[in-house]
């Protein structure tokens, strides 16, 4: 007699219920996320970018009415002989800022990369301008560079030099706000970097000392090589950072004098809140955001580049 196993049910074949619930839950967690991004982020852009077309004006306020004027606003913001200034302004002051704050912040990096008695409280100290708000640290410096009771002039008139007219001559504020926010930026291309140089093997260095490499030849051939894609992306977010400035340079000098420090920010919020041209000053934020964006699309780029540099 042959006997004939029983026959087994087949399980029950699992249906998409199951990826379509871990979908459902996955739009749950990012939807606070989703809505904080389109109500502070996505529905102020397209506000300013339908004030641009505008003829908005304080009357529009009460009336509700804004005339269309499509590209008008742009036009006179170009034709404006204030634009050109302005954005000279914004270049020489993003420059400025991040060539030295990179600079220092190297250096200081590579200098706190050995290990001495009292590093770590020295690093600690120099994070102090990165965590002062900026409105406190604008108005230090401001203080310091008063003509008259300030400390910088003071050491000047120690050793036997003239005062310097920081903030009322056109020449000299513009390095004083550069020189204002290189001292802000510098402990975060210094905490970025230093942590680019400690992720460094220290055998590298061994190994090059032994082929009779110096200091500068291990900087050089070493330290710059493996820390270029850390510098890459402090750079990069330096200057999306620094392109739109706005507290410390109104803080230190309002824009003045004679628009010696006008930047773009700092000419938008004129535009708006001085002037009241609030069309015009709405269509110089979006060109400030189309550059922020455009050096943001870079940094992402550069940071993609870096991790599929680090995975290989």
């Amino acid at each position: 007699m042959t006997l004939v196993a029983p026959a087994v049910a087949a399980p029950p074949r699992a249906g998409r219920k199951p990826r379509r619930d871990n979908r459902f839950s996955a739009w749950l967690f990012l939807l606070p996320a989703l809505a904080y991004i389109v109500v502070f982020f996505g529905y102020p852009l397209a506000a300013n970018v339908v004030m641009s077309t505008q003829d908005y004006t304080v009357k529009s306020f009460y009336t509700g009415e804004a005339p269309f004027v499509g590209f008008a606003n742009y036009a006179a913001v170009f034709d404006n002989p204030l634009f050109s200034t302005a954005v000279v302004n914004t270049v020489l002051f993003t420059a400025g800022s991040l060539v030295f704050q990179f600079g220092i912040g190297l250096a200081l990096a590579v200098f706190f990369s050995g290990r001495f008695l009292g590093s770590a409280l020295l690093r600690s100290l120099l994070l102090l301008p990165w965590l002062l708000p900026l409105v406190v640290s604008g108005a230090v410096w401001r203080w310091m560079f008063d003509e008259d009771h300030g400390v910088l002039n003071a050491a000047l008139r120690l050793v036997g030099l003239d005062a310097v007219p920081w903030l009322s001559s056109t020449g000299w504020a513009l390095p004083a706000v550069i020189l204002t926010n290189i001292w802000i930026g510098i402990p975060f291309n210094l905490v970025i970097l230093h942590g680019g140089l400690r992720a460094i093997p220290a055998s590298l260095y061994e190994a090059a000392s032994l082929d009779g490499a110096g200091p500068w030849q291990r900087f050089r051939h070493v330290t710059w090589p493996l820390l270029r894609p850390v510098t890459g992306i402090v750079l990069m977010l330096g200057l999306v950072y620094t392109i739109k400035v706005f507290d410390v340079i109104m803080v230190v000098t309002g824009g003045g004098p004679a628009n010696a420090t006008q930047t773009l920010t700092t000419w938008s919020y004129r535009l708006s809140f001085g002037d009241f041209a609030f069309g015009q000053g709405a269509a110089v934020g979006n060109v400030l955001i189309l550059v922020a964006t455009a050096f943001g699309l870079l940094y992402l780029r550069s940071a993609k580049a870096t991790l599929a540099e680090a995975a290989a």
